[in-house]
């Protein structure tokens, strides 16, 4: 195998797992150590530069950067980063002070459509550098889906008015109430570029036997999410039966115990496993006595005279096929009618785009949907741009926000007469954390603590109270807990070649045996030598020649705890622990596009 090049940026990025799995690039084991120093301000900062809302995602990510965690290959469990990140919001100071000023006005309009995390996104970066960025939303509040389908029980209002505020304090024009019914109106209006962050709208249909005659007691998931949002809803039926098996489901059928369902199910086309929904909100509706049933598919909305009184569901089993493809076959068993008074379809989302007239030059695929660059994020009409669910379809926050740093980048390097297709690489910032000779400047124990539970409000009190937060969070000490499992996995070990003696002392006592000095050789049968074999090639290995001996040293990255003890141990100083902090290039950076060096 070829030396590996620790020079180019994402080599070590992709080893700080939690890091490359976030979709804005959030500095996850940085802010980690900042909490357990108490510095919860300046872990907010370096949350709020990257992923923009640390407090609404603190409680409502998707995290797929959990099950990248390092920690969760040595236990079960990863660490809680998406709950230590709402720590750094619920401990910080003031941090007014602390965000960017709004500049001058550099004549440049950005007009953005929908009120939501995508478009505030882009308003945060582009607002700084001086653009006039107006927001247009049909709501009267900021924060779009946020604020309209996530539930107060796990979202408080003031979440959202503080984190959307820090955006529209930086001059950012807020138009609340107003629809946006023609893009080619809007375009008319001659803003410089438009950004398309509507969402995914519209809630999928139903359309079984009984669905119009009944339709007084069906409602659309997320439309009746919204209402009971603003205000607009305030009881249900005692019987209430959710169809779906996602997160929005889930949202629904909770939102349902608090409005007056006593009898509460959510039923679903597929197994428990396969349901969308994540696994902590299908755990907090079980804990809410809300039982989920699965491998059922409704097939007729029952009604006496227009009066719901029940749906008819097929039950159904999986069968494989020779490639491991899932198909739904009737199980043979009798239909089933299950009773209720109302019931809640959520069974997905869909774009909707009446407003956009096809003859203003944006291009739609047969899915109705329109051409977007993925890198770009530009449609085929160079001034608009898409983002969010608007772009690729439903998603969540997290990526909503990434899809906004990176149209925020496109639209300032078209208006400064820049190639968007240039895509500037991260900033790289290398410490060594020696401070002596088995002294290191940071924690470098690795704790032994399973993961710490994160407090809920009585369940008694939770179901009376729809405003009422379920999760209550981490307090200091119990962050502090948590903070500790994290392995600092972007604390990484260096390997000097020519200050080895090859004494296989980091050999030695190196926990995971994932250090092996060995004779060169084609990659495959290299990874069958080490001395604990690494057969998965999406796994990276660090290779480095040089040595007396004409051997190499081999450093399995998929197992490495950052421990540290292979540069404790090492007479020489071959070994060093190296921090690399790496931040995103957004709107505005002075990073340039050329390659830069990560060592």
């Amino acid at each position: 195998m070829k030396p590996t090049d620790i020079s180019a940026p994402d080599y070590f990025h992709k080893v700080v797992d939690c890091q490359w799995a976030c979709p804005a690039h959030t500095p996850v084991p940085e802010y980690i150590r900042l909490i357990a120093e108490g510095r919860y301000s300046d872990a907010y900062m370096i949350n709020w530069k990257s992923n923009v809302f640390p407090g609404i995602l603190g409680r409502t990510c998707d995290r797929p950067c959990e099950p990248a965690c390092r920690r969760g290959r040595v236990e079960e469990n990863p660490v809680a980063i998406c709950r230590l990140k709402r720590v750094a919001a619920d401990f910080k100071d003031d941090v007014k002070h602390r965000m960017p000023r709004p500049s001058a006005k550099n004549g440049k309009r950005i007009a953005l459509v929908g009120g939501g995390p995508a478009s505030l996104a882009v308003a945060r970066d582009l607002a700084p550098l001086g653009y006039h960025c107006t927001v247009f939303d049909s709501d009267p509040k900021a924060g779009g889906m946020m604020r309209s389908q996530i539930p107060k029980f796990r979202l408080p209002d003031t979440v959202i008015d503080e984190e959307t505020g820090y955006i529209l304090d930086l001059g950012v024009e807020f138009k609340g109430g107003h629809r946006v019914d023609s893009l080619k109106k809007l375009l008319n209006e001659k803003y410089d570029a438009i950004f398309v962050g509507s969402g995914a709208p519209r809630g999928r249909e139903l359309d079984i036997p009984g669905r119009k005659e009944a339709a007084a007691n069906i409602h659309i998931g997320i439309e009746w999410l919204a209402s009971v949002s603003f205000g607009h809803v305030e009881k249900i039926g005692r019987r209430v039966i959710v169809l779906g098996g996602g997160n929005t489901a889930m949202d629904c059928c909770r939102t349902a115990r608090r409005l007056g369902g006593e009898d509460v199910k959510v039923i679903v086309r597929s197994g428990f496993e396969e349901m969308k929904a994540s696994p902590w909100e299908k755990e907090d509706a079980l804990h809410e006595d809300i039982p989920i049933l699965n491998y059922m598919v409704p097939v007729a909305f029952k009604h006496v005279s227009g009066k719901l009184i029940g749906v008819t569901f097929q039950k159904v089993k999986a069968e494989y096929d020779a490639k491991g493809r899932r198909n739904l076959v009737p199980s043979g068993e009798p239909d089933q009618t299950i009773p209720c008074d109302d019931v809640l379809v959520a069974v997905g989302q869909e774009n909707a785009f009446p407003w956009i007239e096809r003859d203003c030059g944006i291009e739609f695929d047969k899915w109705n949907m329109p051409q977007v660059d993925p890198n770009t994020f530009v449609s085929t009409n160079p001034k608009v741009f898409f983002g969010g669910d608007a772009a690729f379809g439903p998603k969540n926050i997290i990526w909503a926000v990434a899809h906004g740093h990176d149209a925020a980048l496109s639209i300032h390097k078209m208006l400064s007469g820049e190639d968007i297709n240039e895509r500037p690489l991260p900033e790289v910032n290398v410490f060594s954390q020696k401070m002596g000779i088995h002294e290191w400047s940071y924690d470098n124990d690795i704790s032994g603590d399973k993961r710490f539970k994160v407090p809920h409000r009585d369940k008694v009190i939770a179901l009376k109270d729809i405003k009422a937060e379920v999760e209550l969070g981490y307090d200091v000490k119990l962050a502090l807990g948590e903070a500790q499992r994290c392995l600092n996995c972007d604390v990484q070990t260096i390997f000097s070649a020519p200050a080895c003696i090859e004494c296989d002392a980091c050999v030695d006592i190196c926990p995971m045996d994932c250090i092996t000095f060995t004779e060169n050789g084609e990659e495959d049968n290299l990874r069958q030598r080490l001395k604990a074999p690494a057969p998965r090639h999406d796994q990276a290995l660090y290779v480095a020649e040089g040595l007396k001996t004409g051997r190499v040293m081999v450093k399995d990255e998929d197992v490495c705890l950052h421990c540290g003890l292979c540069a404790e141990r090492c007479p020489t100083g071959a070994w060093d622990m190296q921090k690399y902090l790496i931040d995103m290039t957004h709107a505005g950076s002075t990073c340039q596009s050329k390659a830069r060096s990560a060592a």
